[in-house]
């Protein structure tokens, strides 16, 4: 009788920060994601800031016999991490490791959804929809493809009834969330909402936040939402898929 393949590891890489909200939320959407998947081992490594660090979960997973790794970047754009940080710590890894690295989070409907009900949870109802404008504040790249798509999302996301959407940048890109909040006013926006693009708290964030202070609205990051955790598995079974029906799984 043929034995089913064992399913990959999943390792999460996240950027990591000096602020401990940063792991603490990290570890939080990881618990979520085997919640959603019991019996899917799941590892978190950091690239900076904190332990463990990825080449340290590689290691490890190595010496335990560890074969196949379904890499997953904790990004949600196609910037400088995922095109030349991540694939360069994945090149050092132990040689018997056989490695897939996951598409980054973003684009994806979940997100959108997840998006939708931080608002919801921030006071923002169905009604609001069109008199509302919002701004999507992300942290900000000098990729162009990474700028693109968060302009892209703000369009799709003006679809769905919102009176505008306004991409914002906290950082390397313009315009800033204060510059976006005020152009929303000044459309006749009855109210402003910011939505934070983001997936856990830290320096950008934080500066998002600032920026938001004339917004009637502030909308908590993404974080451990169970839309981010089902987005997470989906690249994770992309990721896995081809290897399995290389081997006739």
């Amino acid at each position: 009788m043929r034995r089913k393949p064992v399913r990959p590891v999943l390792v999460v890489i996240a950027h990591g920060s000096r602020d401990p909200r940063h792991a603490a939320t990290v570890h939080a959407l990881v618990e979520r994601v085997r919640s959603l998947r019991p019996g899917l081992r799941v590892e978190t490594g950091f690239l900076d800031f904190n332990i463990p660090s990825v080449h340290g979960v590689l290691e490890s997973l190595a010496a335990e016999g560890v074969q196949d790794v379904v890499a997953l970047p904790l990004l949600l754009t196609r910037a400088f991490h995922a095109k030349a940080d991540i694939p360069a710590v994945l090149r050092d890894a132990p040689p018997r490791l056989r490695i897939r690295q996951a598409d980054v989070l973003g684009p994806s409907p979940l997100l959108l959804s997840a998006l939708e009900q931080r608002l919801h949870e921030a006071g923002l109802g169905p009604a609001d929809k069109s008199s509302t404008g919002v701004v999507l504040a992300s942290a900000g790249s000098s990729d162009p493809e990474a700028i693109a798509v968060i302009a892209d999302i703000a369009r799709q996301w003006r679809g769905t009834g919102w009176r505008a959407v306004r991409p914002a940048f906290a950082s390397a890109s313009l315009p800033r969330t204060e510059d976006a909040v005020r152009e929303l006013r000044e459309l006749g926006c009855a109210r402003v909402a910011v939505a934070p693009y983001v997936l856990a708290p830290g320096f950008l964030p934080d500066r998002i936040a600032r920026g938001a202070a004339e917004a009637d609205v502030l909308a908590e990051v993404l974080g451990p939402a169970p839309e981010v955790a089902r987005v997470l598995l989906q690249r994770y079974d992309a990721a896995r898929l081809p290897a399995l029906a290389a081997v006739g799984a």
